[in-house]
């Protein structure tokens, strides 16, 4: 693998993303990670988030640690990668009445108001962001991506493991990778 590319992981909030990470770090790929963010009901597995993330608008530098590696990327934050590096996109899609049941429910977990904006507003909310997400990622030419359904990785885990280390050229233990898939985790289905 190029030293240059970035892995990045990404996807709407509650789509995915975590398992993804999971996924790769099984199958043998290096992943940035600061683990201040620690495991909760909400994701017992684990966040696999790197602070700095947060910053990249204001923040580049980390990203020469993320060449060769997987770093997760929320969809909000990708038009500001800098066009220096090569990317691999791996965006995971989910339904949207299912993001919104778990974003609901992560809420109700930490006691915060759940009627802030309805489920209606924010689906269209979430919809033109894709679309936009969608388009930035369509025209960068430094971007390549592979998009993957949430529910997909959990009916054949295998099969998409080893779409996924075929998307980034690598030898990935694509067994290991579908084991670390947990179907219990599944909890708000539509």
């Amino acid at each position: 693998m190029d030293r240059k590319i970035v892995t990045v992981v990404s996807g709407l909030p509650r789509s995915g993303t975590s398992m993804m990470m999971r996924m790769l770090e099984a199958g043998g790929m290096a992943i940035l990670t600061d683990e201040i963010r620690t495991a909760d009901a909400d994701n017992p597995r684990g966040y696999y988030e790197f602070e700095r993330v947060k910053q990249l608008q204001h923040d580049q530098s980390w990203l020469d640690e993320a060449q060769g590696k997987a770093v997760k990327v929320i969809a909000a934050l990708l038009k500001y990668l800098p066009p220096d590096y090569a990317y691999k996109v791996i965006f995971l899609r989910r339904n949207m009445d299912e993001i919104l049941a778990s974003q609901k429910q992560m809420l109700v977990r930490r006691g915060e108001p759940t009627d802030a904006v309805s489920d209606e507003k924010m689906a269209r909310l979430f919809a033109g962001h894709l679309e936009q997400v969608e388009a930035w990622l369509a025209a960068q030419p430094n971007v390549e991506v592979l998009y993957v359904d949430y529910k997909a990785i959990l009916s054949e885990p295998l099969e998409q493991a080893q779409r996924i280390g075929r998307f980034l050229g690598l030898a990935l233990d694509a067994e290991s990778m579908a084991r670390t898939v947990d179907r219990s985790l599944y909890r708000q289905r539509q």
